[in-house]
C-alpha cells in the first residue's frame, strides 16, 4: 500500500566524512549510499551547524542553530523542554515514528509528564546480529527497521531515524587490513594535517571498515522498502552528524569537520534524479524539509520559529550545480563540546563559510581549542593517529601537526578552502584580502545578530554556566584530583602538560 503523504527515512551515521563512492573515495565500498546519490540527488556542499554529536542532532531535529538553543547547544546537556522536535510533532501529527540505536545524544532529552521525552520516537533495538569486530554495535540495524514497519498495523505514513554507531570510535586495530583485504597503500588521500604513514593510513582503513558497516544495513533497509511497495513513496536521506573522528576533523570548526555528505532520494518527489547541486545547505534544513513534506504548516506545530529552509526547492528543480542562487553561505560554530578546562567551559567559535572562503572568530584564544593537555585534549577522541601526532609535540619535523589539532590559535582565521581545504594556511593578514575578511565577519555577526544568538547580542555566553547533564559536575576539578577515572574516550597517553 502506498501512503498519500510520503514516507521519510534518515540515515545518519557516527562521525563519517567524506569517504564515500559517489564523492570518489575508491577504498570504501558504499552502493547503497551511492544509489541512493545516483538515483536522487548529490549535494555536494552541505555542512552541519556545529561539528558534534548531540548540538548537530539537536539542530536537524529542531531546524534551528545550536546557538539559538539555549542548553542544547552544548555537548553532554539537558534538552531544554523548550524546543520540540521534528519527529515529536510528526508523531503528534499522525505518523508511525521511530529509531533505532542511537537518537539524540549524549546528554538528558528531559521529561514531559512523567515519561521521558522521545526526541527520536520510540526505539527498537531489540534485533541483534553479529558484527565484523566485537568494536562494532551489535544493533541489527535493519532488522529493526523491519519491526519498526511490522508494528504499522494502521499503514501511517512513517517516519524512522537510522541512528548507526559506526563509525564512532572505537575500532578494532587492523580490521581494515586483516578482515576486510585491504593494504595501507589503498588509501587514496591522507590529508595534508596528518602524518602520512602506516599507522595513520591503518586506522583510516578501519574507520573504512565502519563506514561499510553503516551503509551494508542502509542497502537492506532499501531492499525492504522495495519489497513492500513503499520505496518511490518514502524520501530518503543518508548523511553524518559530523566530521570524522580524527584530530582537526570532529569538534572542530574547520572543512573536514563540518561538510558532510549529503544524498536525498525520493522517486515520487524529485524532479530531476542523478543530479549533483552546489547550492550551500545546512542541517538545520532537514526540519522543515521534513514538515513541508508530510503537508504540515509551521503555525500548526508546538515547535520554536524555524532557521533553515526546507530543501523542497531543490528537490522539485530540474537543474544542476547551484539551483537557488541564494543559498550561497553557511554559518557553524561552537560552545562546549566534551569537558576538560578548567571551569568546565568550552571554546566558543562562530564562522561563516561563503563561497571559496572560511572565516572563523575564536572568541576565547587563549584557552586550548581540543580541551586542556592535562586532561588529554577530551575534545579529540583518542585514536592511533592522535597518538600519532601527540609524539610529534616539540619535534622539528613533526610539530606542525600538534600545533595544527592542538596548539592555540588566533582570534580570527580566513582560509581560501577550495585551494586549502586542510585550513592550514591562515590568510587573517593578507592585505589583498582585508576586505573578503571584512565582508564575511559583518555577514556573520549580521546574521547572528538576527538570529539572537547570545554572543551577537550581549547576552549570557552559552558554555560559561553549568549546563553538563548529571555526572559532569564540576568536571575538571574532580579529574585532576583523581575522582574521575580517565574519560572512557580518550587514552592514557593523551595525558601531557600545559606549559608547552
Amino acid at each position: 500500500m502506498i501512503n498519500r503523504k510520503p514516507n521519510i527515512l534518515f540515515c545518519l551515521a557516527d562521525d563519517a566524512g567524506m569517504h564515500f563512492g559517489a564523492y570518489g573515495c575508491n577504498w570504501v565500498e558504499t552502493p547503497a549510499f551511492d544509489r541512493i546519490a545516483e538515483d536522487g540527488i548529490l549535494f555536494h556542499q552541505a555542512y552541519t551547524c556545529n561539528s558534534k554529536c548531540a548540538p548537530s542532532r539537536a539542530s536537524m531535529l529542531t531546524g534551528r542553530n545550536s546557538w539559538q538553543l539555549k542548553d542544547a547547544a552544548n555537548h553532554q546537556c539537558f534538552f531544554p523542554g523548550e524546543f520540540k522536535t521534528v519527529f515529536e510533532e510528526l508523531t503528534d501529527q499522525g505518523y508511525h515514528v521511530g529509531h533505532t540505536a542511537k537518537g539524540w545524544a549524549p546528554g538528558d532529552p528531559g521529561s514531559i509528564n512523567g515519561e521521558k521525552r522521545k526526541l527520536t520516537g520510540r526505539g527498537y533495538n531489540a534485533k541483534k546480529c553479529d558484527t565484523p569486530t566485537d568494536w562494532m554495535n551489535s544493533c541489527d540495524y535493519a532488522s529493526n527497521f523491519k519491526a519498526f514497519l511490522d508494528d504499522n498495523d494502521q499503514k501511517r505514513p512513517f517516519c524512522f531515524w537510522y541512528g548507526c554507531t559506526e563509525p564512532h570510535r572505537g575500532y578494532e586495530y587492523r580490521s581494515g587490513i586483516e578482515k576486510n583485504g585491504h593494504r595501507t597503500e589503498d588509501v587514496g588521500e591522507v590529508y595534508d594535517i596528518w602524518p602520512d604513514n602506516e599507522v595513520v593510513r591503518t586506522d583510516l582503513l578501519d574507520y573504512g571498515m565502519e563506514i561499510e558497516h553503516y551503509d551494508r544495513h542502509m542497502g537492506r533497509m532499501l531492499e525492504i522498502l522495495e519489497e513492500r511497495g513503499e520505496l518511490d513513496n518514502t524520501l530518503v536521506v543518508a548523511t553524518s552528524d559530523n566530521g570524522m573522528p580524527f584530530p582537526r576533523a570532529k569538534g572542530q570548526e574547520y572543512y573536514y569537520s563540518n561538510r558532510l555528505p549529503l544524498a536525498i532520494m525520493w522517486a515520487d518527489g524529485i524532479e530531476k534524479p542523478g543530479r549533483d547541486v552546489h547550492d550551500m545547505v545546512s542541517f538545520i534544513d532537514f526540519a522543515p524539509t521534513f514538515l513541508e513534506v508530510a503537508g504540515i504548516e509551521h503555525e500548526e506545530t508546538g515547535m520554536a520559529p524555524l532557521t533553515g529552509l526546507s530543501l523542497t526547492d531543490i528537490l522539485h528543480s530540474s537543474a544542476d550545480g547551484r539551483v537557488n542562487p541564494e543559498r550561497d553561505f553557511v554559518l557553524i560554530g561552537k560552545e562546549r563540546h566534551d569537558l576538560g578546562r578548567p571551569g568546565d567551559v568550552g571554546y566558543p567559535i562562530r564562522g561563516i563559510f561563503k563561497g571559496d572562503f572560511l572565516y572563523l572568530n575564536n572568541i576565547e584564544p587563549l584557552r586550548w581549542p581540543a580541551g586542556n593537555p592535562c586532561t588529554g585534549y577530551m575534545n579529540c577522541d583518542g585514536s592511533p593517529t592522535k597518538t600519532e601526532i601527540l609524539k610529534l609535540r616539540g619535534q622539528p619535523r613533526g610539530h606542525k601537526y600538534w600545533e595544527w589539532s592542538f596548539g592555540k590559535r588566533p582570534a580570527e582565521e580566513l582560509y581560501n578552502i577550495k585551494n586549502d581545504p586542510a585550513c592550514i594556511n591562515n590568510l587573517v593578514n593578507d592585505t589583498a584580502l582585508a576586505g573578503k575578511k571584512k565582508e564575511l565577519k559583518e555577514q556573520m555577526w549580521a546574521e547572528l545578530k538576527k538570529q539572537g544568538d547570545p554572543r551577537a547580542i550581549g547576552g549570557e555566553p552559552l558554555d560559561e554556566k553549568p549546563t553538563a547533564a548529571k555526572g559532569t559536575e564540576d568536571f575538571y576539578n574532580r579529574y585532576l584530583n583523581n575522582e574521575i577515572g580517565t574519560a572512557g574516550w580518550i587514552c592514557e597517553s593523551d595525558i601531557q602538560a600545559d606549559d608547552f
